[in-house]
Formats: C-alpha cells, sequence, structure tokens
C-alpha cells in the first residue's frame, strides 16, 4: 500500500508548530505529523505529515497560503521496510576501540575492540552519523588520556549508545541514561539488554535533567548530550548545575556552523573548551567545568 508525504517549510517554531496542529484536522486524516528545525542556521522549520490516502492539494494550498508557508511539496513512498532495509546496508563502525555492529555481524567482532551491540531502530544512534561518531571518539581520547569516571550521565541516549560505551570502558561508573522520547527510552533499555548492561546502565523519559533520579545521582564528571543546538544552549545552566567542579562534558548534535555559539553558552556558565572534532559537517565539542 503506498503512503504519501506532504512537506514544507516557514520561519519560526511558533508557527510551523500551528501549522502542524491544524494539518492533524485534514480529511484524509494524517497518519502522522512532525515539526523540526532545519539546524543550517536558517531559521526554518519544516513541517511534514505522512498519510495512507493522497492528501488534498487543495486543503494544503490553502493550509500553506494560511501559514505564510512554501507550498506542500506531495510525495508518494515506496513501500519498504525501512529499518530492514538500514540492517541489510549498514556495515559495523569503529570509532576509537570501540566497534559498533548490528545482529546481522555478530560473527564478525575482531579481537581487541570494545563490542557494542547496536540494533537499527527509529531511535538515533547507529554511530555511522558524525555526531555519534564524534563522541565516541572524544570518550575514547579521554580514557586513553588517563580520565576515570565513575559517575556518567547520556542526556538524550538515542540508542543508548554512549551510555553504554561508558559502562564498558569503566566497568566501576555508574551510569544513566535518559531521552524525552518514550520510544527511544524503550530502544536504549534493549540494547542495554542486548549488550549484558541491563543493571549498569537504567534509562528514563526525561527532558534534560528533570527526573528524580538524574537528580539524585548529580554531580556527574562525563555528561553527555548529543541532541542539537538549541536545547544544547538551553541546558547550559543545569549542565553547570550537574556536573561536578573538573567534569567533562561531550557535546554534539550540532553543525560546524553552530560550534561558537554553543561553546560561548558554556564558557558563559564555566566552561572551558578542551577539545573539538568536526566529522563532515557535524561538530563536536568536549568540555571541562572549572
Amino acid at each position: 500500500m503506498p503512503t504519501y508525504s506532504a512537506l514544507t517549510t516557514l520561519p519560526g517554531q511558533d508557527i510551523a508548530e500551528a501549522l502542524a496542529e491544524a494539518m492533524e484536522n485534514m480529511s484524509p486524516e494524517p497518519y502522522g505529523v512532525g515539526v523540526f528545525e532545519i539546524e543550517d542556521g536558517s531559521g526554518l522549520w519544516e513541517v511534514g505529515g505522512y498519510f495512507l490516502d493522497q492528501p488534498d492539494d487543495t486543503v494544503l494550498l490553502l493550509l500553506s497560503t494560511a501559514f505564510g508557508a512554501k507550498p506542500f511539496v506531495v510525495s508518494e513512498l515506496p513501500d519498504i521496510d525501512w529499518v530492514a532495509k538500514v540492517r541489510r546496508d549498514l556495515a559495523p563502525v569503529e570509532a576509537g576501540r570501540f566497534w559498533l555492529f548490528g545482529s546481522h555481524d555478530a560473527d564478525k567482532v575482531p579481537a581487541g575492540v570494545v563490542p557494542l551491540q547496536i540494533e537499527a531502530t527509529v531511535a538515533f544512534g547507529t554511530g555511522h552519523h558524525g555526531t555519534t561518531l564524534g563522541c565516541l571518539r572524544a570518550v575514547d581520547r579521554l580514557e586513553a588520556g588517563g580520565l576515570t569516571c565513575r559517575n556518567v550521565a547520556d542526556i538524550g541516549s538515542g540508542t543508548g549508545v554512549l551510555a553504554m560505551a561508558a559502562a564498558r570502558i569503566w566497568p566501576d561508573a555508574a551510569v544513566i541514561a535518559s531521552d524525552i522520547d518514550e520510544v527511544a527510552v524503550d530502544v536504549a533499555i534493549a540494547n542495554a539488554e542486548i549488550n549484558g548492561l541491563t543493571d549498569r546502565v537504567p534509562c528514563v523519559e526525561a527532558a534534560g535533567f528533570d527526573h528524580p533520579e538524574l537528580a539524585a545521582r548529580a554531580p556527574y564528571d562525563l555528561i553527555f548530550a548529543n541532541i542539537l543546538k538549541g536545547p544544547l544552549i538551553e541546558l547550559a545552566p543545569d549542565m553547570a548545575a550537574h556536573a561536578a567542579s573538573g567534569g567533562h562534558l561531550i557535546l554534539s548534535g550540532l553543525l560546524v556552523v553552530q560550534a561558537e555559539d554553543v561553546t560561548a553558552a558554556y564558557v558563559a556558565n564555566g566552561f572551558a573548551l578542551t577539545g573539538r572534532e568536526d566529522i563532515g559537517e557535524w561538530s563536536t565539542l568536549v568540555l571541562q567545568r572549572g
């Protein structure tokens, strides 16, 4: 059965969310509507609806006109099991000493690596993206440089890969993962179980540090946050409140052109930039609290 997408862009989060809400009342009704910031510094937001029946072009035109958006682009999506396709196509990833693989490559794990089995799902973080790869390389360098962490938090954990990487290289560390998305939390819990880390890496649903267990475990000597520029900047004061003196942050999910703005927000909250790696268009920052 074919499905359809209808996508548009417009400036401003509030108006984009209002358009998305209006789309939910369309007939035929979309089975999903999403709002995403386009992380290129343009200030534009993308609004997309997904339909089991072809959407009404006239209604879409009226909506785009009413909200000052570009005309919707409607596409018919191929009938593909995308998760199965991704699982087939993703090759193992080497990130420092870490070796990330799917179940289809479980018989190919080489000796002398830190293996992590991560299944391709709707949650972010298989190691193929420059942001996850940068975070893994960063923590590998910190540990190789002599850092020992005993209390680690992974904020916006997606698949849970960063939290599990920390648990692997520091067997005595207390590690906790969190995500704002319930599905991502379930995926992280499942991945922890696959890797034999259920007891080591609990995962909770939370926006930022807004969870009693996250607060109770603070202060942290390492915090990962692989999210987006806006949330990273908003979280800077909370990061300072939850990081130990001398504690480290590994931040990503931001474009190279956004790295200076994010760095400035953290410097203003008592952190110093100690490392940065750019992979393609993506940047990973390492900061230390004074």
